[in-house]
Protein backbone atom coordinates (compact mmCIF):
# COMPACT_ATOMS: atom_id res chain seq x y z
CA UNK A 1 0.00 0.00 0.00
CA UNK A 2 0.97 3.59 -0.50
CA UNK A 3 0.14 7.03 -0.80
CA UNK A 4 0.39 7.51 -4.83
CA UNK A 5 -2.40 5.61 -6.07
CA UNK A 6 -6.27 7.04 -4.74
CA UNK A 7 -7.41 4.30 -3.82
CA UNK A 8 -4.92 3.86 -1.54
CA UNK A 9 -4.49 7.71 -0.69
CA UNK A 10 -8.30 8.80 -0.24
CA UNK A 11 -8.57 6.15 2.51
CA UNK A 12 -7.91 7.00 6.43
CA UNK A 13 -7.02 3.81 7.24
CA UNK A 14 -4.03 4.00 5.37
CA UNK A 15 -3.22 7.09 6.91
CA UNK A 16 -3.26 5.63 9.40
CA UNK A 17 -1.32 2.91 9.56
CA UNK A 18 0.94 4.86 7.68
CA UNK A 19 1.17 7.52 10.31
CA UNK A 20 2.73 4.84 12.58
CA UNK A 21 6.17 4.51 11.98
CA UNK A 22 6.41 8.38 12.71
CA UNK A 23 4.64 8.04 15.96
CA UNK A 24 7.13 5.22 16.83
CA UNK A 25 9.96 6.96 15.65
CA UNK A 26 9.00 9.73 18.22
CA UNK A 27 7.87 7.90 21.00
CA UNK A 28 8.32 9.00 24.51
CA UNK A 29 9.87 5.92 26.09
CA UNK A 30 10.48 7.72 29.39
CA UNK A 31 6.75 9.05 29.84
CA UNK A 32 5.86 6.09 32.46
CA UNK A 33 8.88 5.71 35.15
CA UNK A 34 7.21 6.79 37.89
CA UNK A 35 4.30 4.06 37.26
CA UNK A 36 6.83 1.67 36.40
CA UNK A 37 8.17 2.20 39.98
CA UNK A 38 4.74 1.89 41.56
CA UNK A 39 4.63 -1.28 39.43
CA UNK A 40 7.98 -2.74 40.48
CA UNK A 41 7.05 -2.33 44.04
CA UNK A 42 4.11 -3.92 43.45
CA UNK A 43 5.66 -6.87 41.85
CA UNK A 44 2.52 -7.70 39.99
CA UNK A 45 0.73 -5.91 36.63
CA UNK A 46 -2.20 -7.21 35.44
CA UNK A 47 -3.35 -5.65 32.12
CA UNK A 48 -6.95 -5.12 30.83
CA UNK A 49 -8.39 -4.03 28.22
CA UNK A 50 -10.95 -5.15 25.24
CA UNK A 51 -10.26 -6.19 21.36
CA UNK A 52 -7.36 -4.21 20.12
CA UNK A 53 -6.42 -2.45 23.34
CA UNK A 54 -5.38 -5.57 24.97
CA UNK A 55 -5.16 -8.18 22.44
CA UNK A 56 -1.53 -7.36 20.72
CA UNK A 57 -0.77 -4.44 23.40
CA UNK A 58 -0.77 -7.06 26.49
CA UNK A 59 0.30 -10.30 24.72
CA UNK A 60 3.28 -9.11 23.02
CA UNK A 61 4.43 -7.01 26.03
CA UNK A 62 4.18 -10.46 28.25
CA UNK A 63 5.98 -12.79 25.46
CA UNK A 64 8.62 -10.02 25.79
CA UNK A 65 9.18 -9.64 29.40
CA UNK A 66 9.07 -13.66 29.47
CA UNK A 67 11.87 -13.91 27.02
CA UNK A 68 13.88 -11.47 28.70
CA UNK A 69 13.45 -13.66 31.85
CA UNK A 70 12.14 -9.84 33.48
CA UNK A 71 10.28 -12.01 36.32
CA UNK A 72 7.52 -9.72 36.88
CA UNK A 73 4.53 -11.63 37.32
CA UNK A 74 2.68 -10.47 34.63
CA UNK A 75 -1.35 -11.77 33.55
CA UNK A 76 -4.06 -10.29 31.20
CA UNK A 77 -7.89 -10.83 30.69
CA UNK A 78 -11.10 -8.79 29.42
CA UNK A 79 -12.41 -6.52 31.62
CA UNK A 80 -15.58 -8.19 32.54
CA UNK A 81 -13.82 -11.55 33.66
CA UNK A 82 -11.15 -9.68 35.65
CA UNK A 83 -14.23 -8.52 37.54
CA UNK A 84 -14.36 -11.56 39.00
CA UNK A 85 -10.65 -11.73 40.32
CA UNK A 86 -9.25 -10.53 44.24
CA UNK A 87 -7.02 -8.08 42.37
CA UNK A 88 -5.74 -6.06 45.29
CA UNK A 89 -2.43 -6.67 45.48
CA UNK A 90 -1.71 -5.99 41.57
CA UNK A 91 -1.09 -2.66 39.87
CA UNK A 92 -3.90 -2.67 37.05
CA UNK A 93 -3.68 -0.83 33.80
CA UNK A 94 -6.32 -0.40 31.64
CA UNK A 95 -6.08 0.70 28.05
CA UNK A 96 -9.15 2.61 25.62
CA UNK A 97 -8.95 4.56 23.22
CA UNK A 98 -12.11 6.04 23.97
CA UNK A 99 -11.76 5.94 27.74
CA UNK A 100 -15.67 5.29 27.53
CA UNK A 101 -15.34 1.15 27.54
CA UNK A 102 -17.99 0.00 29.48
CA UNK A 103 -16.01 -3.21 31.44
CA UNK A 104 -12.88 -1.57 32.29
CA UNK A 105 -14.86 1.24 33.33
CA UNK A 106 -17.15 -0.95 35.56
CA UNK A 107 -13.64 -2.52 37.22
CA UNK A 108 -12.43 0.51 38.03
CA UNK A 109 -14.90 1.37 39.68
CA UNK A 110 -15.24 -2.00 41.38
CA UNK A 111 -11.15 -1.54 42.29
CA UNK A 112 -12.07 1.80 43.26
CA UNK A 113 -14.37 1.64 45.19
CA UNK A 114 -12.26 -1.19 47.35
CA UNK A 115 -10.00 0.90 48.16
CA UNK A 116 -7.28 0.11 45.48
CA UNK A 117 -4.68 2.21 44.77
CA UNK A 118 -2.25 1.59 42.01
CA UNK A 119 -4.72 1.72 38.85
CA UNK A 120 -3.50 3.24 35.85
CA UNK A 121 -5.29 4.03 32.44
CA UNK A 122 -3.78 4.67 28.68
CA UNK A 123 -6.54 6.49 26.72
CA UNK A 124 -6.71 8.66 23.11
CA UNK A 125 -8.25 11.54 25.18
CA UNK A 126 -7.41 13.32 27.63
CA UNK A 127 -10.02 14.09 30.87
CA UNK A 128 -12.15 10.62 30.09
CA UNK A 129 -14.16 9.03 32.51
CA UNK A 130 -11.53 5.60 32.66
CA UNK A 131 -8.74 8.52 33.81
CA UNK A 132 -11.01 9.78 36.65
CA UNK A 133 -10.82 6.66 38.23
CA UNK A 134 -7.31 6.01 38.38
CA UNK A 135 -4.67 6.87 39.70
CA UNK A 136 -2.48 8.15 37.00
CA UNK A 137 -3.86 8.31 33.49
CA UNK A 138 -1.47 8.64 30.41
CA UNK A 139 -3.00 10.14 26.99
CA UNK A 140 -1.47 8.48 23.43
CA UNK A 141 0.48 10.65 21.46
CA UNK A 142 -0.83 9.47 18.09
CA UNK A 143 -3.89 11.35 18.08
CA UNK A 144 -7.29 10.57 16.95
CA UNK A 145 -7.93 7.79 14.40
CA UNK A 146 -9.30 8.42 11.15
CA UNK A 147 -10.65 4.85 10.54
CA UNK A 148 -13.24 2.64 12.88
CA UNK A 149 -10.39 -0.14 12.41
CA UNK A 150 -7.92 0.73 15.21
CA UNK A 151 -4.32 0.60 14.30
CA UNK A 152 -1.77 3.28 14.93
CA UNK A 153 -3.17 3.32 18.68
CA UNK A 154 -2.69 -0.72 18.75
CA UNK A 155 1.53 0.21 18.12
CA UNK A 156 1.65 3.06 20.66
CA UNK A 157 -0.31 0.91 23.37
CA UNK A 158 2.64 -1.82 22.53
CA UNK A 159 5.48 0.52 22.68
CA UNK A 160 3.87 2.46 26.00
CA UNK A 161 3.69 -1.19 27.67
CA UNK A 162 7.02 -2.52 26.87
CA UNK A 163 8.87 0.72 27.99
CA UNK A 164 7.18 0.45 30.97
CA UNK A 165 8.18 -3.14 31.15
CA UNK A 166 11.78 -2.36 30.39
CA UNK A 167 11.58 0.58 33.35
CA UNK A 168 10.33 -2.07 35.83
CA UNK A 169 13.19 -4.78 35.09
CA UNK A 170 15.54 -1.38 35.05
CA UNK A 171 16.51 -2.06 31.19
CA UNK A 172 15.26 0.71 29.23
CA UNK A 173 16.45 -0.08 25.62
CA UNK A 174 13.62 0.94 23.42
CA UNK A 175 14.42 4.29 22.90
CA UNK A 176 17.10 3.61 20.85
CA UNK A 177 15.44 1.29 18.58
CA UNK A 178 12.33 3.23 17.89
CA UNK A 179 13.89 4.84 14.83
CA UNK A 180 15.07 1.16 13.35
CA UNK A 181 12.11 -0.22 14.22
CA UNK A 182 9.53 2.46 12.13
CA UNK A 183 11.94 2.21 9.25
CA UNK A 184 11.36 -1.58 8.73
CA UNK A 185 7.43 -1.18 9.53
CA UNK A 186 7.24 1.32 6.70
CA UNK A 187 9.35 -1.21 4.58
CA UNK A 188 6.27 -3.99 5.86
CA UNK A 189 3.86 -2.00 5.08
CA UNK A 190 4.69 -0.66 1.65
CA UNK A 191 6.72 -3.50 0.03
CA UNK A 192 4.60 -4.78 -3.04
CA UNK A 193 2.47 -7.88 -2.64
CA UNK A 194 1.95 -10.50 -4.96
CA UNK A 195 -1.35 -10.37 -7.01
CA UNK A 196 -1.29 -14.10 -7.14
CA UNK A 197 -0.97 -13.89 -3.02
CA UNK A 198 -4.02 -11.32 -2.72
CA UNK A 199 -5.85 -12.85 -5.31
CA UNK A 200 -6.33 -16.01 -3.06
CA UNK A 201 -6.69 -14.80 0.09
CA UNK A 202 -9.87 -12.24 -1.33
CA UNK A 203 -11.15 -15.31 -2.71
CA UNK A 204 -11.05 -17.23 0.56
CA UNK A 205 -13.86 -18.34 2.10
CA UNK A 206 -12.38 -18.03 5.65
CA UNK A 207 -8.62 -16.26 6.31
CA UNK A 208 -7.66 -17.72 9.23
CA UNK A 209 -4.07 -16.59 11.10
CA UNK A 210 -1.75 -18.57 12.69
CA UNK A 211 1.10 -17.72 15.14
CA UNK A 212 2.63 -17.22 18.71
CA UNK A 213 0.55 -16.04 21.33
CA UNK A 214 1.91 -12.84 21.67
CA UNK A 215 -0.96 -11.38 19.94
CA UNK A 216 -0.06 -11.01 16.37
CA UNK A 217 -1.98 -13.02 14.84
CA UNK A 218 -4.90 -12.54 16.82
CA UNK A 219 -5.25 -9.27 16.38
CA UNK A 220 -5.26 -9.38 12.64
CA UNK A 221 -8.08 -11.92 12.39
CA UNK A 222 -9.76 -9.33 14.55
CA UNK A 223 -8.85 -6.88 11.99
CA UNK A 224 -9.83 -9.81 9.00
CA UNK A 225 -13.24 -9.29 9.98
CA UNK A 226 -13.01 -5.43 10.46
CA UNK A 227 -11.33 -4.62 7.18
CA UNK A 228 -11.95 -7.50 4.47
CA UNK A 229 -15.46 -8.72 6.03
CA UNK A 230 -14.11 -11.78 5.69
CA UNK A 231 -15.09 -14.57 8.84
CA UNK A 232 -11.27 -14.82 10.44
CA UNK A 233 -10.25 -17.68 13.02
CA UNK A 234 -6.85 -17.39 15.05
CA UNK A 235 -4.52 -20.67 15.36
CA UNK A 236 -2.47 -19.93 18.44
CA UNK A 237 0.87 -21.82 18.04
CA UNK A 238 0.23 -25.24 16.22
CA UNK A 239 -3.62 -25.68 17.26
CA UNK A 240 -3.82 -25.51 13.14
CA UNK A 241 -2.79 -29.20 13.04
CA UNK A 242 -4.43 -30.43 16.44
CA UNK A 243 -8.14 -30.96 14.95
CA UNK A 244 -9.15 -28.19 13.55
CA UNK A 245 -8.59 -29.57 9.81
CA UNK A 246 -11.70 -31.55 10.65
CA UNK A 247 -13.78 -28.21 9.34
CA UNK A 248 -11.54 -26.36 6.93
CA UNK A 249 -11.15 -26.69 3.42
CA UNK A 250 -9.71 -25.75 0.04
CA UNK A 251 -11.49 -22.63 -0.05
CA UNK A 252 -9.39 -21.27 2.71
CA UNK A 253 -6.68 -19.70 3.49
CA UNK A 254 -4.02 -19.84 6.46
CA UNK A 255 -1.75 -17.20 6.93
CA UNK A 256 1.26 -18.25 9.06
CA UNK A 257 3.28 -15.82 11.27
CA UNK A 258 6.49 -16.85 12.24
CA UNK A 259 6.78 -20.53 11.42
CA UNK A 260 8.36 -22.65 13.36
CA UNK A 261 10.53 -23.87 10.69
CA UNK A 262 10.78 -27.73 12.57
CA UNK A 263 6.69 -27.39 11.87
CA UNK A 264 6.78 -26.36 8.08
CA UNK A 265 6.25 -30.01 7.07
CA UNK A 266 3.52 -30.78 9.50
CA UNK A 267 1.53 -28.02 8.03
CA UNK A 268 1.92 -29.07 5.30
CA UNK A 269 1.07 -32.51 5.12
CA UNK A 270 -2.05 -31.50 7.27
CA UNK A 271 -3.08 -28.49 6.08
CA UNK A 272 -1.84 -28.06 2.04
CA UNK A 273 -1.67 -31.95 1.14
CA UNK A 274 -4.57 -33.17 3.48
CA UNK A 275 -7.04 -30.04 3.08
CA UNK A 276 -5.79 -28.88 0.17
CA UNK A 277 -5.60 -25.08 1.23
CA UNK A 278 -3.02 -22.55 1.12
CA UNK A 279 -0.66 -21.12 3.64
CA UNK A 280 0.88 -17.68 3.21
CA UNK A 281 3.45 -17.06 5.57
CA UNK A 282 4.95 -13.63 7.00
CA UNK A 283 8.91 -14.17 8.06
CA UNK A 284 12.06 -12.45 8.04
CA UNK A 285 13.33 -15.98 6.09
CA UNK A 286 11.99 -18.18 3.58
CA UNK A 287 9.69 -20.51 3.82
CA UNK A 288 8.29 -24.27 2.28
CA UNK A 289 4.92 -21.91 1.41
CA UNK A 290 4.68 -18.26 -0.70
CA UNK A 291 6.22 -16.12 1.95
CA UNK A 292 5.70 -12.36 2.22
CA UNK A 293 9.14 -11.71 3.29
CA UNK A 294 9.74 -9.02 6.08
CA UNK A 295 12.74 -7.04 7.92
CA UNK A 296 13.92 -8.85 11.13
CA UNK A 297 13.80 -6.72 13.85
CA UNK A 298 14.55 -9.62 16.92
CA UNK A 299 12.18 -9.06 19.80
CA UNK A 300 10.33 -6.24 18.02
CA UNK A 301 9.47 -7.84 15.22
CA UNK A 302 5.65 -8.26 16.26
CA UNK A 303 5.14 -5.11 15.70
CA UNK A 304 6.42 -5.19 11.75
CA UNK A 305 4.76 -8.49 11.30
CA UNK A 306 1.51 -6.54 12.32
CA UNK A 307 2.72 -4.08 9.63
CA UNK A 308 3.13 -6.54 7.00
CA UNK A 309 -0.37 -7.93 8.34
CA UNK A 310 -2.22 -4.54 7.56
CA UNK A 311 -0.82 -4.33 3.80
CA UNK A 312 -2.07 -7.85 3.13
CA UNK A 313 -5.34 -6.68 4.37
CA UNK A 314 -5.13 -3.66 2.35
CA UNK A 315 -4.45 -4.73 -0.32
CA UNK A 316 -7.94 -7.59 -0.10
CA UNK A 317 -10.13 -5.03 1.08
CA UNK A 318 -9.06 -2.85 -2.27
CA UNK A 319 -8.94 -5.22 -4.86
CA UNK A 320 -13.05 -6.49 -3.11
CA UNK A 321 -13.59 -2.83 -3.76
CA UNK A 322 -14.39 -2.41 0.07
CA UNK A 323 -14.95 0.86 1.68
CA UNK A 324 -11.51 0.62 4.54
CA UNK A 325 -12.91 3.19 6.73
CA UNK A 326 -16.88 2.16 7.27
CA UNK A 327 -17.79 -1.47 8.42
CA UNK A 328 -20.87 -1.82 8.29
CA UNK A 329 -21.49 -2.49 11.80
CA UNK A 330 -18.55 -2.38 13.38
CA UNK A 331 -18.10 0.42 15.76
CA UNK A 332 -15.23 2.77 17.30
CA UNK A 333 -16.13 1.78 20.47
CA UNK A 334 -17.52 -1.45 20.94
CA UNK A 335 -19.80 -1.48 24.30
CA UNK A 336 -19.67 2.71 25.18
CA UNK A 337 -20.21 3.23 29.07
CA UNK A 338 -23.54 5.26 29.76
CA UNK A 339 -23.50 6.79 32.84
Amino acid sequence: MNLTEARYNESNLVKDMLATAGMGEGFDCSQMTETAAAVKTAGKLFMTGEGSSRIFPAKHAIKVALQRGYGLQLQTEAGKQAQEYRLDDWAVFGLSNSGRTAEVIQLFSQLKDAGHSHLYSLSAFEDTKLESLATRGYVLSCGKEGAVAATKSVIEQGLFYQALLEHVAGQPTLAGKTADLAAKMTTAMTSTIDPVITDKIANARLICFSGRNDGVAEELALKTNEITRKPSDYFEGTYGVHGVEEVLDAADVVIWIDPYEDQEEKFEEVLVKGVGLTIVAIASRDTIFPTIRIPDAGDLSGYVEMAAGWNILVEVGTSLGINLDKPERARKVGNEFIG
